[in-house]
């Protein structure tokens, strides 16, 4: 059986396979008819690859998904392959230097294609994250300048799977932001990307590149113009108006009065045993004890009638590669819940000790399902799954305690950071 690669059009991620196949020569074959956004979500193709991330290498011992995982797979192909170094520490390094071109620069390129998206909800928001994106981006090129300073290439005197890792990785942020003003401060990584991209084995996988010219324009940066000054009203000189009669003067205040807002269905339900803001305040000042306290205090005050209790997890935790990226999101998903904050009490996690990291929250609800209004109000509940918790089930009564409670870990995964919305 031959190894067959799906993925879509001129994918930098696949790249990385092909390029270490030309170097060890194994030959790989392009999956035919695979058409992006319909091949990859079909049960078959969800059985190589869970989540319908491409590329996924199918070989005849199964199929291997996440772009690294298949170029090492590829790699180890040939024996004593020299893409590894020609020593222990060689390898090492050429290890090294992959997992900082997976952290350090294809998540803080992510991120910055995020920023310059324009999806944000306050201009000052978005001027503050983009700088402190760039700075931090611009950190880990001033590192692989150094390196490559005293260097032709990451690891040794000839190209490794390193080089090859971390030129794919580049390739998605000079085709879109590295202008060449950009990389002025970096011109050990500049000589270095195109050398790479120059070379025959490279070449014949990623044709021609070109240098983005401009970022592209960001559009929650651009202000609204300014509206023009009012002028002001030439004096009038008023007209005097007749008395109205009694009746239509009645009208008149009855008309100006404010009428009464729509009370909330929520307000309309039979009154619950459970009294959410003194579960609030339990939770907020129980400081040790946790469990025979807040938690016990919890099951003894619920109202399974009158409320109920939705677990939720982020559908698409393959994008979190950046810590600080993915709890921002989190604070904006519980900012936008504020509108619930009446009717509703929330715990965010964020779990993970290597990117992805996963995302997964508790919510407490009044009413049996989850309030139309938050549905209707708060776009970022689409990105969540959300699954209603059988109480009965002593499973899921467990894992609830374990989210209400911060501990170290959570479902054998270290806890990275928590959010409550009280």
């Amino acid at each position: 059986m031959a190894l067959v690669l799906y993925t879509g059009p001129a994918n930098p991620n696949a790249f990385k396979a092909l390029i270490t196949a030309e170097y060890s020569g194994v030959k790989l074959e392009l999956a035919k008819d695979f058409r992006l956004g319909v091949s990859n979500y079909t049960p078959e193709f969800l059985k190589m690859s869970p989540i319908g991330r491409v590329p996924v290498l199918e070989t005849p011992d199964g199929a291997i998904f996440d772009s690294n995982a298949i170029a090492r797979y590829v790699a180890s192909l040939k024996a004593d392959n020299p893409l590894y170094g020609s020593s222990l520490i060689d390898h090492a390094r050429v290890e090294q230097w992959i997992d900082f071109a997976a952290t350090r620069i294809e998540g803080g390129l992510l991120s910055l294609l995020w920023a310059t998206s324009g999806r944000f909800d306050s201009i000052a928001f978005h001027a503050n994250m983009l700088t402190f994106l760039i700075k931090a981006f611009k950190k880990s090129l001033h590192a692989i300048n150094i390196h490559l300073a005293n260097n032709t290439y990451l690891v040794g005197h000839s190209i490794t799977l390193a080089d090859i890792v971390m030129t794919c990785n580049l390739y998605w942020g000079y085709s879109r932001i590295m202008t060449k003003d950009f990389m002025s401060e970096f011109p050990h990584v500049e000589r270095y990307f195109w050398t790479m991209v120059n070379q025959p084995n490279f070449k014949v996988v990623v044709g021609e590149v070109k240098q983005a010219k401009a970022v592209p324009a960001v559009p929650s940066l651009t202000m609204a113009p300014a509206k023009e000054q009012a002028k002001p009203k030439e004096f009038e000189p008023k007209e005097v108006k007749k008395e109205a009669s009694p009746s239509k003067a009645a009208e008149a205040e009855e008309e100006k009065a404010p009428k009464p807002k729509p009370r909330n269905p929520l307000d309309l339900l039979p009154r619950s045993k459970m009294n959410l803001d003194e579960w609030k305040r339990l939770y907020s000042n129980t400081k040790t004890n946790f469990l025979e306290v807040a938690i016990k205090g919890f099951w003894d005050m619920y109202d399974p009638e009158g409320y109920s209790l939705w677990f939720c997890e982020y559908k698409y935790n393959e994008e979190n590669t950046v810590s600080f990226v993915t709890m921002n999101k989190v604070g904006g998903f519980l900012q936008r819940m504020d509108l619930a904050r009446k009717y509703a009490f929330g715990k965010m996690l964020v779990v993970g000790q290597n990117p992805p990291f996963k995302v997964k929250g508790l919510w407490l609800f009044r009413g049996q399902e989850i309030p139309q209004f938050v549905i209707d109000e708060c776009y970022d509940m689409e990105l969540y799954e959300w699954t209603k918790v059988d109480i009965s089930d002593d499973v899921q009564k467990e894992r609830v305690n374990a989210m209400i409670e911060d501990q170290e870990t959570f479902e054998g995964e270290p806890l990275l950071d928590t959010k409550c919305f009280k």
